[in-house]
This record gives C-alpha cells, sequence and structure tokens, in this order.
C-alpha cells in the first residue's frame, strides 16, 4: 500500500507518459531559414497547423509543419561554413495548397508512388482507390497524408513525433491505420525518420518523405551537375503509364547506371524508351543488400554538389529508392528565396517499396495485418567533402 501510494507521489510530481518539449523553447532563437512561423499559424478542417524547429549542436536547423508533415527548411552549412537552406519548399501554409505544390517536402501514404488502375486485392478482398493520375491511383489519393493536419508533440530540440489515425475507408484503403512518424536530427547531422503504424484489418501500406533537395541552395539553377552514386545493381522498368511492367532489370549499360558516381545530367541525352516514359530520371531502383551501416540500414545513395561540397548520403530498411529529378517545374513556383523552381532544378530519394507492389506477383508486398507492426526507417546525412 505504502510503494503504491508512493508511485502515485511519483507520478503526480513528475509526470508520466511520453515527455514532452515545449516549442516556445525552440523558437526564442531566431530562425536561420527566412521563414515567418506566423504564416504557418492556421486551422484546416477544424485542427491548429504550427510551424516547429529541430536544431543540432553544429548549427544545423530543420523546421516542419503539421500540415502534411512537411518539412519546410533545411539549413546546412557548405566547405566555407555558409548554410544555405537545401529543400524547396515555401513561405506559407497557404502555398502548399498550389496543386503543383501539393507534394514538396510531405509524408506520401498510405501507399506512396503509383497503384494500377486504382486497384488491388488482399486475402481475396478486392478494394478500388481514388483515382487520381491518368486510370492509376498515386501518392495516397486527392486526400493523402499530405493534405491531413497531423497531431504533434516535440519531445526535445532535436527530435519530434506526428501521429495520426487513418480511418477505414479513406481513399479506398481498408482499415484504421494508426501511423506515428519521428523525425531525430542527430549531433552526427543525420535526419532519421522512423515511421510505424499498426492496422485493426488487413491493409497495404507503404510511406515515404517526398523532400525535393538542390545541394546548391533552394532556387539555385538545375542539379544537373550533382554527382549522384546509387547502389543498386537494377531497377524496375515501367510501361507507358509509369506502371512497373513487373520486371526487375539490371541498370549495366543503361543511363540509369548509378553504381559508379556520375553527375544527373551525364546521360539525359541518350535515346532510352524508360528516359522517353518518364520524362528523364522517375525510376525505382532496387538496393543492393550490403554494404550495412552499424544499425543494420543498407547504404542506398550518395549525391555531392562539387562546387560547394554539400553531401547527402541515404541508408534505409527499405527495398527501393525513387530517384526523381523533377522533370515537371516550369518556372512558375516561387520558392522561399523568392527564386523560381526551375526544370529539373531538385531531385527526390525516396526510400519505400516497390510501386505497384500490392499488383505484382514477384515484388515484396506491402501488406500489413492486425497485430503486426509496420516499420520502416530513413536516414539522410549531411556532410562536407574535406578541401
Amino acid at each position: 500500500m505504502r510503494f503504491s501510494l508512493y508511485i502515485l507521489l511519483l507520478t503526480m510530481l513528475f509526470g508520466c507518459g511520453k515527455k514532452t518539449f515545449k516549442t516556445d523553447q525552440v523558437q526564442l532563437k531566431p530562425l536561420k531559414a527566412k521563414i515567418d512561423p506566423a504564416h504557418f499559424e492556421s486551422i484546416i478542417d477544424g485542427k491548429k497547423t504550427h510551424l516547429y524547429v529541430l536544431r543540432n549542436k553544429n548549427g544545423i536547423e530543420i523546421t516542419f509543419t503539421n500540415y502534411g508533415q512537411r518539412l519546410v527548411s533545411l539549413m546546412v552549412p557548405d566547405q566555407n561554413g555558409k548554410f544555405e537552406d537545401i529543400v524547396l519548399g515555401f513561405n506559407t501554409l497557404e502555398d502548399y495548397k498550389n496543386p503543383k505544390a501539393k507534394y514538396i517536402g510531405a509524408i506520401i501514404g498510405r501507399s506512396a508512388n503509383r497503384i494500377a488502375n486504382g486497384e488491388f486485392t488482399v486475402h481475396q478482398n478486392k478494394y478500388t482507390l481514388t483515382v487520381n493520375n491518368g486510370k492509376n491511383h498515386s501518392h495516397g489519393g486527392n486526400n493523402g497524408y499530405n493534405n491531413q493536419v497531423w497531431d504533434a508533440v516535440q519531445l526535445a530540440s532535436n527530435q519530434i513525433e506526428f501521429s495520426r489515425l487513418s480511418p477505414d475507408g479513406e481513399e479506398g484503403y481498408p482499415g484504421n491505420l494508426q501511423v506515428t512518424t519521428k523525425y531525430t536530427l542527430t549531433n552526427s547531422n543525420e535526419l532519421i525518420i522512423d515511421y510505424s503504424a499498426t492496422t485493426d484489418k488487413s491493409t497495404i501500406v507503404n510511406l515515404t518523405n517526398h523532400s525535393f533537395f538542390n545541394l546548391s541552395g533552394e532556387g539555385n539553377g538545375n542539379v544537373n551537375d550533382h554527382i549522384l552514386m546509387i547502389n543498386a545493381n537494377n531497377y524496375t522498368p515501367l510501361n507507358a503509364d509509369q506502371i512497373p511492367i513487373g520486371e526487375i532489370t539490371s541498370v549495366q549499360g543503361s543511363p540509369f547506371d548509378f553504381r559508379v558516381p556520375k553527375a544527373i545530367g551525364q546521360d539525359l541525352h541518350q535515346q532510352n524508351q524508360q528516359l522517353t516514359i518518364a520524362s528523364g530520371y522517375d525510376q525505382n531502383y532496387v538496393l543492393n543488400n550490403s554494404p550495412k551501416n552499424k544499425n543494420g540500414l543498407v547504404f542506398a545513395a550518395k549525391i555531392t554538389q562539387p562546387k560547394n561540397g554539400r553531401t547527402l548520403e541515404i541508408y534505409t530498411n527499405e527495398p527501393g529508392l525513387q530517384f526523381y529529378e523533377s522533370n515537371y517545374f516550369d518556372g512558375s513556383l516561387i520558392g522561399k528565396s523568392g527564386k523560381a523552381y526551375l526544370y529539373r532544378g531538385a531531385f527526390c530519394l525516396e526510400s519505400q517499396h516497390f510501386p505497384d507492389a500490392p499488383n505484382q506477383g514477384n515484388f515484396t508486398k506491402t501488406t500489413l495485418e492486425p497485430g503486426q507492426t509496420y516499420h520502416s526507417t530513413c536516414v539522410y546525412t549531411f556532410g562536407i567533402l574535406s578541401k
């Protein structure tokens, strides 16, 4: 009895459950990024939106909004210690509602990438999803996770957690899916993204982050001079609707071979049907199983900006990596710095399961069952080349 009373008193004094961190403690320090947090204060679908900040001891600063879990800004140094914002984004919440900007920086779900004809079957049960990409379903539908306001808890000055219950039937997906994403900025200059989810009905899940990067700084020209290496011997070719044909094909002798680092733009001039279908690079790579880091995550890719020395490495437990260069930007979007976002002015490296996996017999499935926990990790590591 006395022990129980003692525990009760400790709980009252120190609290219990998840430790929270007051956002104001971070916001007191001026932002490096040229954005005003007030422009992210709003109410969408009855829920409040805010801007949140992560920092580490090396001066790296990352901001998020809970509207779509968007990564709004990411300030990192170059070889000379100059900090620049290396992700595309906007100064106000309203800017993100532009249809051309709907995925920039956002979480993508319940299932990333395309699903053929907006249909899939789980345990003989056929489901029909919202069709929003020609005759196909893409990136979670018209009201995917990028268009939702997430509950946010700032756990520390370098860590934030977003969560949401995705209801049964949302965009056609079965099951009530409880989703949690935790972002941690380490003093080793890693942004660790940990996704987890549970369901009460058999469903499919494939989550990713859709940040657009330019290591020269957002809005500073195209990224064709960036040097890219992808740790993949194979990729998944597409049909005319950009749906995988179900084959796993060697990159050998093709413009998709990035096993040896090369400039993104080096082979874009080649006559290649797959480049024509995607209007450039927008392919899923089948990642090799090694090497792995100390946490068992596979090294997926490294990209370098040779002029300023900034580097970005990606590690993941996912089998695939979507490499996309912004082939459809036309200069009509104006970013945080007031500069136009140009054709091929950014790249995405999205860790995920393969596109249309539920309908492809030889692709790793994305099915999640009740009692199981979906877990996916992507680590973006920011570095600088030695002079």
